[in-house]
């Protein structure tokens, strides 16, 4: 599958009831080449009205926590789990998870990441194990099929509740020495080629 053909199927996908509430389709945007992918849980209101996803606060946090380890947005691959709003920002069943999940593949699949950050805990449950918790698990890497993985806390969280904030810091620090540790840091510190 091309991008082209992803975003076609996505923009017209029925698989789920979530289409009926929405605006647009959220792809994701960033740089398709990125060895370094964020993954989130699904548009909110902001995201569904623009198409793109993390442009509200929780969007600037994610930026900012970013800059604290020296990457510009542009520099990493953003998506969610599901690609449609679910009403009132409710968390995705675990169905309808599974009805997007041949979408979220399917961008594993064109980005080919060596390292995925799960912003919470849906994306936790749908990528590492479906009964794991945020609270525990944050901050520690599993790797699955060659690829590094790590949950933290979801930006919406951290500006809910902001005595999270210091260890979302600390994570995304060690998701540096990953990084570092791969060699892969100085392109995503420097490089922004691939982007869309």
């Amino acid at each position: 599958m091309t991008w082209e053909e992803l975003a076609d199927a996505i923009s017209i996908c029925q698989n789920c009831s979530l289409c009926k509430g929405r605006t647009n389709t959220v792809l994701g945007e960033g740089n398709r080449k990125s060895p370094l992918m964020f993954v989130g849980e699904g548009p909110g209101e902001q995201e569904d009205l623009s198409g793109r996803p993390f442009v509200g606060a929780a969007g600037q946090y994610l930026d900012r926590m970013l800059a604290s380890i020296g990457i510009k947005r542009e520099a990493v691959y953003i998506c969610n789990v599901v690609k449609c709003r679910p009403p009132e920002n409710r968390t995705p069943t675990r169905e309808e998870q599974e009805k997007c999940r041949i979408y979220l593949d399917a961008q594993f699949e064109l980005v080919n990441p060596q390292v995925i950050v799960c912003l919470g805990s849906t994306p936790a449950r749908a990528l590492i194990h479906p009964d794991i918790r945020i609270t525990k698990a944050r901050g520690m890497w599993h790797l699955k099929r060659g690829i590094y993985i790590m949950p933290t806390y979801h930006p919406a969280a951290i500006l809910y509740d902001p005595t999270k904030e210091q260890a979302s810091l600390y994570d995304i620090s060690v998701v540096r020495e990953k990084l570092r540790e791969l060699r892969i840091y100085d392109q995503l510190s420097m490089g922004t080629e691939g982007n869309a």
